[in-house]
């Protein structure tokens, strides 16, 4: 793929503008973002400078509260799948999956074999179709001094076409194995309501050929951007699989040596509420903060990625660590090849199974599940009573649990950018908000509410 002479003007041009928007710093500076572009849901940023120290920073997520662990309640397991997959239209797999696993653990059943291949099938198509958006529509218009994905169109609309088109393959894959892709219906606890057919399955097989070299095309191009320099020591939170790499199960790890089962979650983590957001904040017990995402994934998880992964990841540019969170998007496009790598592997040695879920009877029982979302660990927790329905439920998104991070990302590359012109420094702040592939919509469904009246 030719990365097309436009967009390296148009790359020449917005590190023209960023080097030009110098100033002399002001007394006191207010940077306000009301309504933050190319992220999904609705969120504002504040910051407030006063003599080049930050007084105040502040990523605002003020869409509603959802409440979907409320409305769970008294509901009979088997629904919330799909009750929580309406969380999110991005990422429904990841919360159909995880409240499935939960389901599992407190039934006491396990999915295993094609089953289980056809789970991660599905997650991958999650995965190709949430990064390619993210990475090429959302995200590279912030490295081009572009706007939006509508001017890279005009300048470059070979990788625009070559992004859709991936996007469109991962849409298919949920289509194939889950029924749609938005909000796919075939998934349950247990497995699947129908198998899909072998030959359905094998037409992914040439597509998921093409997407394999498509998808480093499109990292090779991305590589050649120019990133802020900016680094920190993230406390990196993922999962991870003792046999390949970790998308749908494992267990929950740390760079700084955590390692518990998914069930041990709430003994390590907490959410806590700020009066500016109305998504909770996660941190560690200790009251730490903690990053979850394709970085984290990335950093802990290096090793298992496959030898052609690798080798585009080195291509890019990348070591076998990366603390620059702007080169997150270089990582999603390693995960978007190795998830094209994964799913034909799968495709290729499909074969349908005798039955298409696990049997399970209701009961009473306590479980948790965890998958790798596009954006980090989602963390499902259920109580169901002797029918099987549900006492008390806990979702914990990825942004929720980044939104400390974030803030931190956010007072870091401020305080290291003051000499920037405001305008030019609201960019970077975006910018560094939109690495995290925020979803907003997904943080704003916690329970706790609290009034006194008197």
């Amino acid at each position: 793929m030719s990365k097309g002479k436009s967009m390296v003007a148009a790359k020449k041009k917005g590190n023209a503008k960023s080097k030009a928007g110098k100033k002399a710093v002001s007394s006191t500076r207010n940077i306000k973002v009301d309504a933050l572009a190319r992220v999904e849901g609705e969120g504002a940023l504040y910051v407030r400078v006063k003599d080049e120290v930050i007084e105040d920073i502040r990523f605002r997520i003020f869409e509603p509260p959802r409440f979907f662990e409320a409305f769970l309640q008294g509901r009979i397991y088997s629904e919330a799948p799909d009750i929580t997959a309406r969380i999110c239209g991005i990422c429904p797999v990841a919360y159909q999956m995880g409240a499935s696993q939960a389901m599992e653990q407190a039934l006491g059943i396990q999915v295993t074999g094609t089953l289980r291949d056809l789970r991660r099938l599905v997650y991958c198509g999650e995965w190709i179709e949430s990064h390619v958006l993210h990475a090429a529509m959302l995200h590279a218009p912030d490295f081009l001094g572009l706007q939006d994905a509508l001017q890279l169109a005009k300048d470059d609309p070979e990788i625009v076409e070559t992004a859709l088109r991936l996007k469109k393959l991962g849409n298919e894959i949920l289509e194939v194995v889950g029924g749609r892709a938005a909000h796919p219906i075939n998934l349950k606890v247990g497995g699947f309501y129908k198998a899909p057919r072998k030959e359905s399955v094998r037409t992914l097989i040439e597509p998921l050929k093409w997407a394999i070299d498509a998808a480093i095309g499109v990292a090779k191009v991305f590589g050649t951007f120019e990133f802020p320099d900016y680094e920190d020591d993230y406390q990196c939170v993922s999962l991870r699989h003792p046999d390949e790499y970790a998308i749908h199960e494992g267990r929950i790890v740390s760079n700084r040596g955590l390692d518990i089962a998914v069930a041990e979650f709430p003994d390590h983590f907490k959410e806590t509420h700020i009066a500016h957001s109305n998504a909770l904040h996660g941190l560690m017990m200790d009251g730490s903060i903690y990053y979850t995402g394709p970085n984290a994934r990335y950093n802990n998880n290096y090793a298992q990625l496959s030898k052609l992964a690798k080798s585009v990841a080195k291509d890019c540019g990348l070591g076998k660590k990366c603390n620059n969170l702007y080169q997150s998007i270089l990582v999603r496009m390693v995960e978007t090849v190795y998830a094209c790598e994964e799913a034909l592997r799968i495709v290729e040695a499909y074969e349908e199974p005798d039955a298409s879920c696990v049997t399970v009877k209701p009961g009473a029982g306590i479980g948790a599940g965890c998958t790798e979302a596009p954006r980090g660990i989602c963390l499902h927790r259920y109580e169901l009573d002797k029918e099987g329905r549900i006492v008390s439920a806990r979702i914990q998104a990825p942004t929720s649990q980044n939104q400390p991070q974030i803030e931190s990302d956010l007072r870091g590359v401020v305080q290291g950018n003051l000499h920037l012109s405001d305008e030019d420094l609201k960019w970077r702040c975006e910018q560094t908000i939109r690495n995290y592939d925020p979803c907003i919509s997904c943080a704003t469904h916690f329970l706790n509410f609290t009034i006194d009246r008197e």
